[in-house]
């Protein structure tokens, strides 16, 4: 009940998205050149004809009460768990409204309830419902790369603030980059490039500050350093003094497996190569050009030599010990089960390495850790596609939280799943090796098919400017629709553009089959038709289709830096058909 009326307060406090004549004149001029204007006619919000059909179905003379939408919720919009008391909490969302009518919802009403907040395409209210008392190795995670930057990998300050807006989306893996300052201090900086430092210390400080402000699974901070070992000692000292209790210890040089996510809560883990000299100079250029070579991998050896000299502090706090074995790509994906360790590869080397052992990684992540991070030419904070790196079982698919492209935005999307808490449980075909491992590039049957229906768009008039779009007219919008997942899966169609209309209705309709719908995502995109190709951006989201809702939703967009716009929102229906053998 308190959930309820949680809800009724935030769909009270947010401006509507659909209104017949809200803050518009019924018509719009554009000035054309000095004296003539363009006078366009501005088409009310309305609802649709499927929504008009079923308020006839569901509703007795023009009025549905709360047991008759109570019916809808359970029959049509697929909430098996939906009470008489989340009914009447959509009454009372809508009493303040002028389309409320005491006797029962009305067809304007019921529209409004349709493309309202309390209707999202996702759970309303996110809880955790994975299992969270697996091996870590069992959950993907939402990792980024570089935290500390603020734009480009090239010449941008480096600061605490990217790592607690990580942080407060839900973000559990942090990467710090170690490097000795010219004060004989331990600062944060991408090697080898222009951008400005900043102190340890204050991520650190940061980090504590901020972990569980978004959820309280663990946060895994990934060091790559370039210390020697009088530094090392002194980052051991820094960490163990800021994070105290907070801070995992293992207590063994090596772990059989990582302890699980809830046996972890509100614990910091420590993840890096075991300690060593300082690397020369020769070594850090060769690192920085890693990726000119597909398969030179970012981690060193676990030499003995190193391991004689490692500092015992700094060794101590290590939970999970990244490193390769010498040899090849087969050497290095070999499962020790009595030692779970991290393997590092760039988008680079992960696409050249799953050409001819891509059931030996998904193996191989069944157990141990595997970070995928983005080429070095990625200068301007672009992304790779991350679903190449979670099909085969990478765990931290590290994305740059600078890069504002749809790549980021996938991922956003991915970790909207299980309560938004970070971690994200593997589907079990890809832990249990009974029926052979998983290889996502195999053939299978389709299991379900998702028709989805681009119904209408609404609330770029109240967070846009007039003129935005199109200095001459209104705008034309069209919406993109894409599956991101295993090959087979992957598709993308779009609406027919919508001229002159702040407006749009499409009632457009399409089926996606998909194969493996555990690992699929759907991207939506909003974008204003120019004939020069160059379309205006419109709005976007993704959604997991696990947890995707059935029936007619509202769906948020956000706009390029992940943030939900105020009112804009899309109006789509969902349905789910699974094949019947």
């Amino acid at each position: 009940m308190q959930q309820a009326m949680n809800a009724i307060k935030t769909a009270q406090s947010t401006p509507r998205s659909v209104s017949v004549d809200e803050g518009m004149s019924i018509s719009q001029a554009f000035k054309i050149c000095f004296c003539f204007k363009r006078i366009f006619k501005l088409k009310v919000s309305e609802p649709p004809d499927d929504i008009r059909r079923l308020f006839a179905q569901y509703a007795e003379d023009g009025s549905m009460s709360p047991e008759q939408l109570h019916k809808f919720m359970m029959e049509y919009q697929g909430e098996n768990n939906a009470t008489i008391e989340d009914a009447q909490a959509v009454f009372n969302s809508l009493k303040l409204l002028s389309v409320f009518q005491r006797r029962g919802l009305n067809l304007d009403a019921f529209f409004q309830y349709l493309f309202g907040d309390l209707n999202s395409p996702l759970p309303p209210h996110p809880k955790v419902h994975h299992d969270m008392k697996a091996p870590l190795a069992h959950y993907f995670l939402y990792a980024s790369h570089n935290s500390y930057l603020t734009g480009n990998q090239l010449n941008s300050p480096s600061s605490t603030e990217p790592i607690i807006s990580a942080l407060k989306r839900g973000v559990r893996v942090i990467e710090l980059d170690l490097w000795p300052s010219k004060t004989g201090d331990v600062e944060v900086c991408h090697g080898g490039t222009m951008t400005s430092p900043v102190e340890l210390i204050k991520c650190l400080e940061a980090i504590k500050e901020n972990a569980f402000a978004a959820t309280e699974y663990p946060v895994i901070i990934t060091f790559e350093d370039h210390l020697d070992a009088q530094l090392q000692a002194k980052v051991a000292k820094m960490v163990t003094e800021t994070f105290g209790e907070m801070l995992f210890l293992p207590g063994c040089e090596f772990l059989k497996e990582v302890p699980s996510p809830e046996y972890l809560r509100r614990k910091i883990i420590i993840s890096t190569k075991p300690p060593h000299e300082a690397l020369d100079d020769t070594k850090k250029k060769e690192n920085l050009q890693k990726d000119k070579d597909p398969m030179q991998i970012s981690e060193y050896d676990e030499d003995e030599d190193h391991e004689e000299k490692a500092v015992p502090q700094y060794k101590s706090l290590i939970a999970i010990r990244a490193g390769k074995l010498k040899g090849g790509l087969q050497r290095m994906l070999t499962v020790d089960p009595g030692k779970v360790r991290r393997l590092s590869l760039s988008e680079l080397q992960l696409e050249h390495a799953i050409k001819d052992h891509g059931t030996d990684i998904v193996r191989f992540t069944q157990h141990n850790i595997l970070r995928i991070y983005p080429k070095g030419m990625r200068i301007r904070s672009s992304n790779y596609n991350p679903m190449t790196g979670w099909m085969h079982g990478a765990q931290m698919v590290a994305v740059n939280m600078q890069g504002f492209d749809k790549h980021l935005w996938v991922t956003h999307g991915m970790f909207r799943a299980n309560g938004g808490c970070g971690y994200v449980k593997k589907p079990n075909f890809m832990l249990n090796v009974d029926n052979g491992v998983f290889d996502p590039r195999s053939f299978r049957p389709v299991k379900t098919t998702l028709k989805v229906k681009v119904y209408m768009g609404d609330g770029w008039r109240f967070d846009f400017r007039r003129k935005h779009f199109d200095r001459f007219s209104p705008p034309d919008f069209f919406t993109k629709v894409q599956i991101f997942g295993v090959p087979a899966d992957e598709a993308k169609e779009k609406t027919e553009p919508i001229e002159d209309e702040w407006i749009p209705t499409w009632n457009q309709e399409f089926e996606f089959p998909l194969t493996v719908p555990e690992l699929a995502l759907l991207r939506i995109e909003a974008r204003e038709y120019d004939l020069d190709g160059r379309h205006d951006f419109g709005g976007q989201t993704c959604l997991p289709i696990s947890e995707l809702r059935t029936g007619i939703r509202a769906v948020p967009l956000y706009n390029r830096k992940g943030e939900k716009y105020r009112s804009v929102k899309l109006l789509m229906g969902f349905q789910f058909f699974p094949v019947l053998c």
